[in-house]
């Protein structure tokens, strides 16, 4: 994996969690919304006298309405844009917030209140994109409408500023849901579109792969054939020069051999300092509280042999550590470089494994380096050192 590559996909998990976060942030502000829009008509009818009290009916209804919008917009974070306008998992929360909205009426005399309870789930559904802006203006100007009828026929006396309240939350609440739910739709087609990229980049990738191996394998195999097709010919009149040119077929076959391992090589290879950070990931990934320490000079090391290093002890501290907390540190120093992973130790875990560090010694020995393995009551600690490139 590069350094792009790396970045790409570090990138990529951090946008995930980014967009978990802002679903999360999306729903709580509507949620929140109409909380006080609850609030608001539970209390227009409880208020009397300019002292404000919330009726204990009223209330009870617009939480169970409250409990079926939650219950719609929550499907909504699992919508396509091709699917159908009612999912029938949005039909539960849809028969609670009508039989809410038969009843707020005939609790408070509004029938405002009983239209923004119907119509509020209802611009949640999954409507195509251009059909959902419409149905919301269609909704407002039925609100304002009936806001003003209603306005007209409700006493004097009960038009205290908390009806008004609840009037402006009743009138404004469609729109506000379902611009909160447009940005979550925006981000949703960003990271569709970050996805497709990212197909994209990796059918690029394999694209290049095989034109670089076609190019290499053909080039020498066409020599190859050439080569072959004229020791063939010579074989009868010059022994020597088709011998000469089998040699040379011989050659080539070399050369295309190494030329594709260090194609293979090219694109295997990890750098030090991605192998450092995906250790750290794959760590934090397991719920482990990682750190890591690199030099800016990291890919100067050998990483044929640190990197397998840092992969084997990684996969020890996942598999015996049993901790929460790791250290990953890589410095340079005078007679070479030095790497450390450090791991707290839970009850009962030895924190190696036997066969993994005779590997990883064995390794380290035929390079010139050392291995030390440090184990304590409730830390466990692996040191490498290995000699610079150009001291072995």
């Amino acid at each position: 994996m590069s350094s792009r590559a790396h970045a790409r996909g570090r990138g990529s998990f951090e946008l995930a969690r980014g967009i978990w976060a802002t679903w999360w942030y999306t729903v709580s502000a509507v949620l929140l919304f109409e909380l006080f829009f609850v609030t608001a008509w539970a209390g227009a009818w409880g208020t009397s006298e300019g002292e404000f009290d919330v009726d204990p009916l009223a209330l009870a209804v617009g939480a169970l309405w409250f409990g079926g919008t939650a219950w719609v917009l929550l499907a909504y974070r699992r919508r396509e844009d091709q699917g159908p306008l009612l999912p029938r998992r949005d039909i539960p929360g849809l028969v609670v917030c009508a039989a809410a909205a038969v009843a707020m009426p005939a609790l408070t005399g509004s029938w405002l209140a009983g239209a923004a309870f119907l119509l509020q789930p209802v611009v949640i559904l999954n409507w195509p994109r251009g059909v959902r802006l419409r149905v919301v203006i269609a909704v407002t100007a039925a609100l304002v409408a009936i806001a003003v009828i209603d306005r007209a026929q409700t006493p004097v006396e009960l038009h205290s500023p908390v009806w008004a309240i609840g009037m402006i939350f009743s009138i404004a609440l469609p729109t506000a849901s379902v611009t909160s739910l447009w940005w979550w739709d925006v981000l949703l087609a960003f990271d569709r579109a970050r996805g497709v990229e990212s197909r994209l980049a990796a059918t690029q990738e394999r694209l290049r792969v095989a034109t670089d191996v076609h190019d290499l394998q053909g080039h020498h195999l066409q020599v190859i054939a050439l080569q072959l097709e004229l020791a063939e010919k010579l074989m009868g009149r010059d022994p020597d020069a088709a011998l000469e040119q089998i040699r040379a077929a011989r050659v080539s076959v070399a050369e295309a051999t190494q030329g594709t391992r260090e194609l293979a090589t090219r694109f295997r290879t990890v750098s030090l300092a991605d192998e450092i950070a995906n250790a750290r990931d794959l760590l934090q990934a397991a719920g482990i509280s990682a750190t890591a320490e690199a030099p800016d000079d990291v890919n100067a090391a050998p990483a044929d042999v640190l990197g397998p290093v840092i992969r084997e002890t990684t996969t020890n501290v996942l598999r015996h550590g049993g901790g929460r907390r790791a250290r990953l540190a890589l410095e340079s120093g005078a007679d070479g470089w030095r790497y450390e992973i450090v791991n707290d130790r839970a009850g009962g875990q030895d924190g190696a494994d036997g066969s993994g560090l005779e590997g990883i010694a064995r390794r380290v020995a035929e390079a010139g380096g050392s291995l030390d393995v440090r184990r304590e009551p409730h830390e466990f600690a692996v040191v490498v050192r290995v000699p610079g490139e150009g001291e072995r």
